[in-house]
C-alpha cells in the first residue's frame, strides 16, 4: 500500500477524539512526572475496557484526581475514595480507585529515591525511545514484551498494583518509550526513535 501524508495506524479509527490522541499524543516521548502518573492511573483504569472509553472520561478523571498531582492523590483517605465511587464520570471500581491512591504513594517513594519518576521509568529502555518497524499494514503491536515484563515486575516489587506486563507495555507505547506506529503511518517517521540495541536482538514477543 502506498504511503500517504495522512495515513494512520488502523487502530485510530474515525472517532475524532481517538484520531487526535493518535496524532498528537500516542508515542510522543514524555518526561513530565505528573503526566506519567496520569497515564499510569488511566491505563490501570482501562483494564477490561476500551481506551476510547477512558479518553472520554479523562476530563472527569483530571478533576476527580486533582489534576493527577501524585502528592495530592497520595493524601486521599477512605472518605475521599468512597466519594469517588459515586462519581459517574470515572470508572467506579473500588479496586481501581484504591490502586490509583496506592500507586500515588508508591510513585512518590520512587521520586524520593531517584529524584524523579522519569529517571526511574526511562531506565527500562536505556533512556532512549525505541523504534519498532511494524511493516505489515493491519498488523498490531505485541501485547507485551520482555522489557514490559521487567518493568511490571519492578513496579510490583515497589508496591504498585494494576501494572501487569500488558498494562506496562501500553504505558510504554503511550508515553513514547517505544514508537509502535506503523511504518506506513505519517507519525512513525515524525516521532522516530532509536532501533532496539543489537545486544537485545529484536523485540522479544511473549
Amino acid at each position: 500500500m502506498a504511503m500517504t501524508s495522512n495515513q494512520r495506524c488502523d487502530w485510530s479509527g474515525i472517532d475524532r477524539l481517538y484520531v487526535t490522541y493518535h496524532d498528537e499524543e500516542w508515542g510522543v516521548p514524555l518526561h513530565n512526572d505528573q503526566r506519567l502518573f496520569e497515564f499510569l492511573v488511566l491505563e490501570g483504569a482501562q483494564a477490561g475496557l476500551s481506551w476510547l472509553t477512558i479518553l472520554r472520561k479523562r476530563p472527569a478523571y483530571r478533576k476527580a484526581f486533582a489534576g493527577f498531582d501524585p502528592e495530592k492523590v497520595a493524601r486521599f483517605d477512605k472518605r475521599k475514595a468512597d466519594r469517588l465511587l459515586q462519581n459517574s464520570g470515572i470508572v467506579r471500581n473500588r479496586l481501581k480507585i484504591a490502586s490509583a491512591i496506592n500507586n500515588a504513594r508508591a510513585f512518590l517513594k520512587i521520586v524520593n529515591q531517584f529524584g524523579s519518576f522519569k529517571v526511574y521509568q526511562w531506565r527500562f529502555v536505556d533512556g532512549l525511545p525505541r523504534l519498532q518497524s511494524l511493516e505489515i499494514d493491519g498488523s498490531t503491536p505485541p501485547p507485551r514484551t520482555a522489557e514490559s515484563e521487567v518493568m511490571s515486575h519492578d513496579l510490583k516489587q515497589r508496591g504498585f498494583t494494576f501494572v501487569g506486563p500488558t498494562i506496562c507495555y501500553a504505558h510504554m507505547q503511550a508515553v513514547g518509550m517505544v514508537n509502535d506506529h506503523m511504518v506506513s503511518c505519517f507519525r512513525h517517521g515524525q516521532i522516530g526513535g532509536s532501533p532496539w540495541p543489537a545486544r537485545r536482538g529484536s523485540m522479544k514477543y511473549l
